[in-house]
């Protein structure tokens, strides 16, 4: 999961260092928009505006785990 989320985000967002561990600060509103479709898209989840957390989208690791955690909820 985490290598899929990696292309889908590098593929969307060219100009952002996916590696970073502070990859919400690097996104602009655009940004994390396009973040919450693509997975949401992906995933067949709802991520909302609500989702959109430093917490949740501090780096790849966080983004994973917050799919992961809708995919528990969803199901």
């Amino acid at each position: 999961m985490k290598e899929r989320i990696i292309e889908l985000l590098r593929t969307a967002l060219p100009m952002v260092d996916l590696e970073s561990d502070f990859l919400f600060s690097e996104l602009d509103s655009l940004g994390v928009t396009t973040i919450l479709m693509l997975l949401s898209e992906e995933y067949g989840i709802e991520l909302e505006a609500k989702d959109a957390t430093p917490k949740n989208l501090r780096n790849i690791d966080a983004i994973v785990g917050m799919v992961q955690g809708k995919m528990r909820v969803e199901s």
